[in-house]
């Protein structure tokens, strides 16, 4: 397998950024700003996003500022693992997803499941450790280590964009730019 990431046959999921879960997450809103920039730049150069909430009639819904940037309905689902959701497995399946680029809530839960059951799975997982949120730093960095060693790429949102763009002279490099320099 290349160790490049690509942008053909990837797809950004964004995992249970829900009202109640985000006021107790260390570093709420510089994470949730990685999250933002992940979105904008994946519906710049047309990867597809999926959206998940864990419970949301206990822990509310998406985080309006993210529902309103990604268009359609998120996969409700009651399993930490997305992949206990048919209707995940299925999107996935419908949107021909090799490469889950994984951001949300909580890195060591719902993420380290997904992901490791991703790899399982036979797809290639990388977490955006930028973009990924925890209520305590501590399982933010065993969930990290767990990940890592069992062969999850952890990359960050710079490192990610400048990977899928490959090249510095195009109109989605120009764009993206901004994205980067937090330039709306």
């Amino acid at each position: 397998m290349p160790r490049l990431l690509e942008s053909e046959g990837a797809c950004l999921v964004v995992i249970d950024v829900q009202e109640r879960l985000f006021t107790h997450i260390a570093d709420g809103e510089s994470v949730l700003k990685q999250i933002l920039k992940l979105v904008r730049f994946s519906k710049l150069i047309g990867i597809p996003i999926v959206l998940t909430e864990q419970y949301p009639k206990g822990l509310g819904p998406t985080l309006k500022v993210v529902k309103e940037e990604v268009a359609g309905d998120a996969i409700v689902k009651t399993t930490f693992n997305c992949f206990g959701s048919e209707e995940f497995v299925k999107r996935l399946e419908e949107i021909g997803a090799k490469t889950l680029i994984l951001s949300g809530i909580e890195t060591h839960i719902c993420i380290a499941q997904t992901a490791l059951d991703a790899i399982d799975r036979g797809y290639r997982a990388c977490v955006i450790s930028y973009a990924a949120f925890c209520m305590r730093h501590k399982n933010k960095e065993v969930g990290i280590d767990r990940m890592r060693s069992e062969g999850v790429t952890i990359s960050s949102t710079e490192m990610l964009i400048y990977e899928l763009l490959k090249d510095s002279s195009t109109d989605e490099f120009k764009q993206a730019l901004r994205l980067i320099k937090g330039i709306p």
